[in-house]
């Protein structure tokens, strides 16, 4: 049969255990924001499109970098904008 002087200890365990626990989700301000994952995104698709689509020539890639990253980048601002 269960003690009761023993029971008192685990459910204050218990408590604390919960309490340690409940504020273990994620804050809003440690979230990253859309518009800079949208932007590497974007840039890094926009890099490899623009190189495979002209066989290999950097100064196209680097502008399909810079549009890709811009379009992804405010692409997440209306994503933000959204929340």
């Amino acid at each position: 049969m269960a003690r009761s002087h023993h029971r008192k200890k685990h459910k204050e365990h218990l408590r604390q255990f919960k309490q340690s626990h409940d504020g273990a989700s994620i804050p809003t301000a440690a979230r990253s924001k859309a518009s800079v994952v949208f932007g590497i995104l974007g840039a890094l698709i926009g890099f490899a499109v623009c190189y495979f689509a002209t066989d290999g020539s950097l100064l196209w890639a680097s502008a399909g970098l810079a549009a890709g990253g811009f379009a992804g980048y405010f692409i997440g601002k209306n994503i933000d904008k959204g929340k």
